[in-house]
């Protein structure tokens, strides 16, 4: 009683609220890119931070990630989402707000050369 009777098993999804509590905390795309394009003398180290994993440490300039410990990190660094972070960072640069600001409608508007009244 109060089962369905066609379904043996309980289909298991994945939640939402992991994607979505990541979907705020990480930086977007453009700033990342930025940051990437930066040369080594600008790059700040690491400094200590109670807060995060690993003390700050161990961080993943590509995708915006802190790890607890430096193998963690390289096994991160072996996955198939970083390494397709990192090919899409060596690209063109990605879409910044400006963009989609034009895109929409919003940005400065082309009227055309101004003409000569007489």
């Amino acid at each position: 009683m109060g089962r369905c009777p066609t379904r043996k098993v309980k289909k298991r999804r994945l939640s939402h609220k992991t994607a979505r509590r990541d979907k705020f905390e990480v930086k977007g795309d453009d700033l990342v890119y930025t940051e990437l394009r930066k040369p080594e003398s600008e790059m700040k180290p690491l400094e200590l931070d109670q807060d995060l994993p690993g003390m700050g440490q161990f961080y993943c300039l590509h995708c915006d990630r802190y790890f607890s410990k430096s193998s963690v990190r390289d096994d991160h660094f072996k996955t198939k989402k970083h390494k397709k972070r990192v090919k899409m960072m060596k690209g063109p640069a990605p879409h910044s707000q400006l963009d989609a600001d034009l895109a929409g409608g919003m940005g400065m508007p082309d009227n055309g050369p101004k003409l000569m009244s007489v």
